[in-house]
């Protein structure tokens, strides 16, 4: 899901950071005053899970890559604020030392892996886990649908951002100067991958988090984070 230089136009570019830098700004002074010294261990290990479990990439049709986030899970333990500035770091330093990722999409691939990811995952999370117990078979189910979703969505949102790029850009002759993909090529690639494989593995790898964490340390999926909204 991570989209290259090259693949988005200067608008596209901008918006992504114009949108990101005040959400940023948010997730800074959410997660100064919710997020207690003994959380801070967590966030860092919430953005280093995040980073290794996305340079397993997939290359997929239309120029990106598919592969698992991480971050409903870090949004369940710690805010889905928090997961926004764990996943973007994670992010940044993917494209800043590793080339995964462009360093002018950073803004775009962080609304859509650190922002929307884990902010729809986390409220489908709260809306099928209810009340239920912390040790219930339902948090699990609902924190691997919830990854599950979270991650269907935010590849809805890259598939979008490639297909509007030949209607916003391209020669007098009608050639594409970014992405040559129209809406249809590049949201079928982009939502497909992820609802066929990706999507699977970031049901079963958060559900799996999840249920060792009910047996081994449940205090960590207490419904905490209700003040931290």
């Amino acid at each position: 899901m991570h989209i290259p230089d090259g693949y988005l136009g200067p608008p596209t570019c901008i918006a992504g950071y114009a949108v990101m830098l005040p959400l940023w700004a948010i997730a800074s002074r959410k997660v100064k005053k919710t997020l207690s010294a003994r959380q801070v261990p967590l966030l860092a290990i919430g953005a280093a899970f995040s980073f290794v479990i996305m340079m397993f990439n997939v290359p997929i049709p239309g120029g990106t890559t598919g592969h698992a986030v991480g971050a409903v899970l870090v949004a369940i333990l710690l805010g889905p604020w928090a997961a926004c500035i764990a996943v973007s770091v994670a992010l940044v330093i993917q494209a800043l030392l590793f080339g995964d990722g462009g360093i002018t999409s950073i803004g775009a691939n962080c609304f859509n892996m650190a922002f929307v990811l884990p902010m729809v995952g986390y409220t489908v999370y709260r809306l099928i886990s209810g009340n239920s117990a912390i040790t219930s078979v339902r948090r699990v189910v609902a924190a691997g649908i919830a990854g599950y979703v979270g991650l269907v969505v935010a590849s809805l949102c890259a598939g979008i951002e490639f297909g509007i790029q030949p209607l916003l850009h391209h020669t007098a002759s009608g050639q594409a100067l970014y992405c040559p993909y129209g809406l249809k090529v590049a949201i079928t690639a982009m939502v497909g991958g992820h609802v066929i494989i990706f999507g699977w593995v970031e049901l079963i790898a958060t559900a799996m988090v999840v249920k060792f964490l009910q047996t081994k340390d449940p205090a960590l999926l207490q419904p905490e984070m209700e003040a931290r909204e």
